[in-house]
């Protein structure tokens, strides 16, 4: 199981005996016994060993994995989105919500379908003709900026 998921057995120990994931098949039953997980178990495992790897911290993670249980869903059922830093759960509405804050509902933007939008629109306006007289050179530009960041042009 240790190899699969990618943790060592005290990793695996220590989340069975807090809760964090526990087997569902069968649990140690003293020294000696074998825990059977099932294969939604091996998820959860590996999501929680992911989360740890891009730096969230083993408490964050509690906190989300328990946000998920009170919402009666579990880590293997979850679409879950991280910074690094807070984890995120994707919910049936195609909706963000902040784990570690409760279930709180936090905006996205899907970049993309604003900039498609913007170039409509942008292409809509009535073009405005430039007189190539009235282009300012790019070295003249830069010369202006570099006298006036040292202090050479006049007012």
């Amino acid at each position: 199981m240790c190899k699969i998921v990618g943790i060592s057995y005290r990793q695996l120990d220590y989340w069975d005996r807090t809760e964090l994931v526990t087997p569902s098949v069968r649990e140690a039953s003293g020294s000696g016994s074998q825990r059977l997980y099932s294969f939604d178990d091996v998820v959860a495992l590996r999501v929680v060993k992911r989360l740890v790897d891009t730096g969230v911290s083993l408490q964050r993670i509690r906190l989300a994995v328990d946000e998920l249980r009170r919402r009666g869903t579990s880590i293997a059922e979850a679409t879950l989105v991280s910074d690094g830093t807070t984890v995120f759960a994707v919910d049936d509405d195609a909706q963000l919500v902040d784990l570690l804050r409760k279930g709180q509902g936090v905006f996205a933007i899907a970049v993309g379908p604003v900039v498609d939008e913007l170039r409509g629109e942008v292409t809509a306006f009535p073009s405005e003709r430039i007189d190539p007289a009235d282009v300012v050179p790019a070295e003249d530009v830069e010369a202006v900026a570099d006298a006036t960041s040292t202090g050479a042009a006049s007012a």
